[in-house]
Formats: structure tokens, C-alpha cells, sequence
């Protein structure tokens, strides 16, 4: 591929304040807003600003994994020490995962053990999205990954070494109401052609926003999610 996945990106008010909070929650090291990955089925996180309050729920949230109740607990308990907050999305009182919001509002979960669908995956075990299924084929094109799931317009990918799953639920879509503050970013492997790349992405469903800065264009994948494409300036590579 001549691109492949770099980031997890957060647009935040305060970058540094939520990069501190993942990097402790995810206990893991950060370094110029960047949370880093410590192993090779992780990806880094990179907080970048923005001045836009977060008004409406996210596209994505993470699924955080557990080895066990009393493990669950435990991140639950360390998430709400941090800062989080428990947030209510409509789950019902007997679902068993437990659903928060970090500092900045941003939803995410905390899976109960024994999640099939995520055996294997690490901590962080799905990004999981509100897209259609288009969009879902559109990541599994743009990135190399397989499928790993494809039943009634719901679809997930994974990178075939493993790792954190990434879905998307199907329809209804819920229309987007703001940019995007949890995304893509990703990275021109060396040597490349970034035009060339571009028109790959743009074959396969992309649209071009233009440039992002000197080094980074900015595009959107078919659900109208921003994505950037980045060059010479990876904090890490997948």
C-alpha cells in the first residue's frame, strides 16, 4: 500500500489535558501530544486542537477491553479517577458494558470479559463506528485490511496481523452535524507518490478537501468523514 494508518486523531480544546487522560487511561507513555503505542498491534493517538465545542456524540468511540469483572471495575474506576464521567446513550440497566465520556465529552466503553468479538484485540479493542456499510468497505480498500466482519450492512476490518477491530454499525446513519473529532490519520509510506495516492483514495470512494497543511492533504471518506494523508512527519508507522 502506499499509505497505511498512522494515528487514532483527537481534535480537543485542551490537547494536552486529554492526551494526559488516554495516555493514563490507556497506561501508556505520551510525548508531543502524541500517546504512543508500545506494542506492534497498537497505534498512536495524536490530540490535536481545536476551538469547536463538542455539541453532538461522536461517529466513533473506543471499546475498551477487560480480562475480567473485578478487571472492569478496576478500569472503570481508574477512567472516573481521571476524569471521566459515566454517560448515559440509552443502554439498558442490565447491559453488561459500562458506557463513560473523557473529559471532553468524548464517548467510549468499557467491555465486559469474555467479548468474543473482541478475543485477541488488546486494550484498545474496537474503534467503533456509526457508518454505512460503504464506508466500511471503503477502510478495508483504502488500508489493505480484511473484512473480519459482513452481515446485514454491518461490517468490520482488522489489519491482518491483528489488532483493534475498527466497525461500523450500518443504517440508520445519523446525519453529521459537526466535523469529525475522532479520526484517521494516515501516512505516505517512502517512496510515494502523493498525488498518486490521492487518486487511489479518490477511486476508491475518498473526496478531496485540499491541502491540510505543507505536509498533509485532507480528504473524507464516502460517509463524509475527514481523514488526513500525511507525509514526512509520522510519530509512527503501521
Amino acid at each position: 500500500m502506499a499509505s497505511s494508518l498512522n494515528a487514532i486523531t483527537f481534535a480537543a480544546n485542551d490537547p494536552a489535558a486529554l492526551c494526559d487522560f488516554w495516555a493514563r487511561m490507556l497506561q501508556r507513555p505520551a510525548e508531543d501530544l502524541v500517546v504512543l503505542a508500545t506494542g506492534p498491534l497498537e497505534l498512536p493517538l495524536r490530540f490535536i486542537r481545536t476551538d469547536e465545542p463538542k455539541l453532538w456524540p461522536n461517529r466513533f468511540h473506543f471499546d475498551l477491553t477487560s480480562g475480567s469483572i473485578a478487571d472492569q471495575n478496576a478500569i472503570v474506576e481508574r477512567a472516573l479517577q481521571l476524569g471521566a464521567r459515566h454517560h448515559d446513550v440509552g443502554q439498558l440497566p442490565e447491559e453488561p458494558h459500562v458506557v463513560l465520556a473523557d473529559p471532553e465529552g468524548n464517548e467510549f466503553c468499557v467491555i465486559e470479559p469474555g467479548n468474543n468479538f473482541l478475543a485477541g484485540t488488546g486494550t484498545i479493542g474496537a474503534l467503533a463506528g456509526d457508518g454505512s456499510e460503504a464506508v466500511g468497505r471503503f477502510w478495508s480498500a483504502a488500508l489493505g485490511w480484511p473484512l473480519v466482519w459482513d452481515q446485514d450492512e454491518e461490517t468490520a476490518i482488522q489489519a491482518p496481523e491483528g489488532g483493534s477491530k475498527f466497525t461500523w454499525g450500518g443504517p440508520p446513519v445519523e446525519p453529521k452535524l459537526e466535523p469529525m473529532r475522532i479520526g484517521f490519520e494516515l501516512a505516505l509510506n517512502e517512496p510515494a507518490d502523493v498525488e498518486a495516492e490521492v487518486a487511489r483514495l479518490l477511486s476508491l470512494g475518498a473526496g478531496d478537501r485540499g491541502p491540510g497543511s505543507s505536509r498533509s492533504r485532507l480528504l473524507v471518506d464516502p460517509d463524509d468523514n475527514e481523514f488526513t494523508l500525511t507525509w514526512n512527519n509520522a510519530p509512527s508507522s503501521r
